[in-house]
């Protein structure tokens, strides 16, 4: 899709319906201001930690229209779109941000270690590239029990050099297991950007080295994500064997709010405008099916 809203090609148009392509951008919105406000939370002491998903809305949402609702994630710390898509509400995100005795982990947890065993969420932990060969454990187990059911695990491209991402992937491969690799390039780990992390091109140039279909998309535009994720999800059903995503996006904010991106983000200003609104190329896209409430929703929400 392009950034004024026309779809590229017109047999790529996933056609969505109004009610998804609604609840899309309703969740986009609310992810928005759900981060405002818990990142002055944290400013004020009020929570400890926060991390904002500025600028990578379109992969939460995009790969988790996706999904079936059973379907196994494993997420990093950077997903939370993807749980509020299947049920986790304001209230259960301010309950584990706050760490208060309503939260799924009562207080045990940093903010924004989402996790929810109802919403087939695993609970995120900081260890970074853990939950990969956690999540193709899980989608071995799916294939034994030949339940038509996939593993999604999200990771950044920073977690794409710890050791157990290599190991996740060659277990994936060997072992034909149905899991995507979701994996979401925004150009920083931390504040370490991508040519000072690898030489190759990008992560999905890898996938090809361990025997895996892969893939590289616009993380920026929701509809391309969809298709991709959802190629990927029958894919793995189909064929049994493991998918890599490479979401390319951009990280708009700070990598948490123990990070000041002032001072190593070389993003020309002009480029970071392009970025600073990722739904506006939905709300344009209303014309397309036509939706006719976005004022309603952004007035709702913000």
């Amino acid at each position: 899709m392009n950034r004024d809203g026309s779809i590229i090609d017109e047999s790529q148009d996933p056609n969505l319906g109004e009610a998804k392509i609604t609840k899309i951008y309703k969740g986009m919105t609310l992810l928005n201001t759900m981060d405002r406000v818990l990142y002055e939370s944290q400013r004020q002491g009020r929570i400890s930690f926060y991390m904002t998903s500025f600028g990578e809305e379109g992969t939460h949402f995009g790969s988790a229209a996706a999904l079936n609702d059973d379907d196994l994630v494993f997420g990093q710390y950077r997903e939370g779109g993807v749980i509020m898509w299947r049920g986790f509400n304001l209230q259960q995100v301010m309950d584990q941000c706050y760490g208060n005795i309503d939260g799924n982990d009562k207080g045990r947890q940093m903010p924004v270690h989402y996790g929810d065993k109802n919403l087939h969420f695993v609970t995120i932990s900081s260890t970074l590239a853990t939950q990969m060969p956690q999540a193709v454990g899980a989608a071995y187990h799916f294939k034994r029990q030949a339940n038509g059911k996939v593993v999604i695990c999200y990771f950044g491209e920073g977690a794409s050099s710890e050791g157990d991402a290599h190991a996740a992937l060659n277990f994936a491969a060997t072992l034909d297991c149905p899991i995507i690799f979701f994996c979401r390039n925004n150009g920083y780990a931390i504040s370490t950007p991508t040519h000072e992390q690898y030489r190759g091109d990008g992560i999905a140039g890898r996938g090809s080295g361990y025997g895996i279909a892969s893939i590289r998309v616009d993380g920026n535009d929701t509809l391309a994500v969809y298709n991709v994720t959802a190629a990927a999800r029958n894919y793995c059903i189909e064929e049994s064997k493991p998918v890599l995503i490479e979401a390319m996006t951009y990280r708009i904010g700070h990598h948490s709010t123990s990070d000041d991106s002032n001072v190593y983000n070389e993003m020309p200003d002009n480029l970071r405008s392009q970025y600073n609104d990722l739904k506006a190329h939905l709300k344009v896209y209303k014309e397309h099916y036509p939706i006719k409430n976005f004022n309603e929703l952004t007035e709702e929400l913000c």
